[in-house]
Order: C-alpha cells, then sequence, then structure tokens
C-alpha cells in the first residue's frame, strides 16, 4: 500500500495488512443478514516494516484501537459496499501512520523579554493596590 501525497516514500506491504469481511451491525434488514460488507483490518505495529521511531511514535498514541499485544485494529462498516468499507479502513490506517511518521516539534527555550516582565510586575502591583483599596478603613 504506498502512501499518497509527501509520505510517497512509506511502503507498507500488503503481506502486513490482514484485511476479513464481516457482517455489518445496526439495521438494514435483509440484506445485512446475509452478506459480509463491514471489515476488519488488522496491522500487527511491532512486527511491521515500518522504522522504529514510528512504531514507538504509533504505540504511544493511547488509540482504543490499539490492543496490548500492539495490533491496531480498524472496523469499517461506513458503506454499503465491501469495497467501499476496505479502502476507508485503508484510509484510516495511511492517516494513523501518516500522523505517527511526522516527528513531534522539538521545543526550543525562550526566555520573556524585559518589556513583557515589566509589564507583568506593573499589573501585579496595580492589582495589590486595587485589593488593599478595599480593606477596611480605619479612623
Amino acid at each position: 500500500m504506498k502512501m499518497p501525497g509527501p509520505l510517497h516514500r512509506i511502503n507498507i506491504p500488503d503481506r502486513e495488512i490482514e484485511i476479513s469481511a464481516i457482517r455489518s451491525q445496526g439495521a438494514g434488514g435483509q440484506h445485512i443478514n446475509k452478506v459480509s460488507t463491514a471489515v476488519h483490518l488488522r496491522f500487527d505495529i511491532p512486527s511491521s516494516s515500518l522504522t522504529e521511531p514510528c512504531k514507538q511514535r504509533l504505540l504511544k498514541l493511547r488509540d482504543r484501537r490499539i490492543n496490548k499485544d500492539g495490533v491496531l485494529i480498524i472496523k469499517a462498516g461506513r458503506y454499503r459496499s465491501q469495497d467501499k468499507n476496505r479502502e476507508d479502513a485503508l484510509t484510516r490506517l495511511r492517516e494513523l501512520v501518516s500522523r505517527a511518521m511526522l516527528s513531534p516539534k522539538t521545543r526550543k527555550a525562550t526566555r520573556p523579554t524585559r518589556g513583557s516582565q515589566k509589564k507583568r510586575l506593573d499589573r501585579k502591583s496595580l492589582h495589590g493596590r486595587k485589593k488593599a483599596l478595599r480593606g477596611k478603613i480605619l479612623e
């Protein structure tokens, strides 16, 4: 499965993705009772060919679709056709992997400017004076 867009260099082999057809849930009458249109997509993260940092970021996502063994399970039953549900599941897998491929931006430590520090201290003292004026009046 090749990724579109800027992440086109990511390639997940089809043998790493297990797709099985299941019966959809919910209302639908006779059609839904006899046709397996929903799709279960299983993707084993630890044994995949993704880079190690990407695997770690995927496992740290705390996504309820990732079980304790590191297997991502995507259920797609939005559409009435199995092909559309299969494409939907693959699209969701692509989005999840592309999110994990982007490394988080490192935070650069910055200091507040002298002007902003002065402004903050002025506000604090003004607030303190305002509160002091609210006290009891001594005669």
